[in-house]
Order: structure tokens, then C-alpha cells, then sequence
């Protein structure tokens, strides 16, 4: 089992739209990074943990927990001439870019990034490195237990 950090803009899809979705999972699209979709295509597998990070808003910080729900398969927004995802140069027979979709297992409470930076056992953390723009990076066992830990830590 591995585990990830996948960033998404809560006024595209927040943590809570993930719960009030039909079984609580959701395709992850626009990704248009090269090794973020690499982790998506190959890396990822069904059961991997998820921290479910809001970014590009006022408190970015983990939202919650999901898993993996699906192996990847091509982004319908590629192919899409009216999405703000479309990439011209995917077709069908050879599309570019991978959707999985995402399950929420767990709310918890919100943690903030500068509650993160706080932690000394995520000083490694590949988010609160200087330049980390990446949609989804990998997390190692130790920060994920970090993680949860503080999420399921209730009026910390």
C-alpha cells in the first residue's frame, strides 16, 4: 500500500463534494502534469491512502481522507473542445491524459498547511518543500501517520 497527497481547488471539487457524492467518489481529472499523471498511470493502486488537500484557496490544508477506487483511465476532458482541460492533441485511439477515481474514507478536522510546517516529522514532506507545485506527490508511512493522527484529533 502506498499513500499520496492529491491537491485539489475546493471551488472545483471540495472534500465535502466528495461526501455528498454518489458513494462518496469521484473521477480526479485536469490533471496536465507529466509525472503527476505518471503516479496516477502507473504507481497508483486500488486501497492506496489519500490526503485530500485544498489548495489556491484561503486555508489550504488536508481536508480529509480518501483511497484509490479505481484503476486510471483516459480523462473524458481531454477530448472535450469545451473544457478547460482539452488537449487538442489527445485522441481517443491515443489519449495523453489519465482520470482515477476517489473515495473519501474519512472527514476528520481540518489541518492546515502552516500547522503542517509545524510537525516536525514532516520537515521531508515533498508539499512543504521550497517550489513544490506538483498535484499529487507521493507520502511516506511516517508523515501519513503524522497526518492522521492530528485529523483525528478532535478541537486540536
Amino acid at each position: 500500500m502506498r499513500y499520496w497527497l492529491m491537491k485539489s481547488e475546493p471551488d472545483e471539487v471540495s472534500f465535502d463534494d466528495v461526501l455528498s457524492a454518489p458513494g462518496q467518489t469521484v473521477a480526479w481529472f485536469g490533471v496536465r502534469n507529466y509525472q503527476a499523471r505518471n503516479f496516477m498511470r502507473d504507481a497508483m493502486a486500488v486501497g492506496d491512502g489519500v490526503l485530500f488537500y485544498h489548495s489556491s484557496c484561503a486555508v489550504p490544508g488536508v481536508a480529509g481522507l480518501a483511497e484509490i477506487a479505481s484503476g486510471p483511465y483516459p480523462d473524458a476532458s481531454q477530448f472535450d473542445p469545451a473544457s478547460h482541460y482539452h488537449d487538442p492533441k489527445a485522441t481517443q485511439e491515443a489519449p495523453r491524459w489519465i482520470s482515477i477515481d476517489v473515495r473519501a474514507t474519512e472527514q476528520g478536522r481540518y489541518l492546515p498547511l502552516a500547522e503542517m510546517r509545524a510537525i516536525p516529522a514532516l520537515e521531508g514532506m515533498a508539499l512543504l518543500q521550497k517550489g513544490s507545485r506538483l498535484s499529487i506527490s507521493p507520502v511516506t508511512r511516517g508523515e501519513w501517520d503524522a497526518i492522521v493522527k492530528r485529523l483525528r484529533a478532535r478541537g486540536a
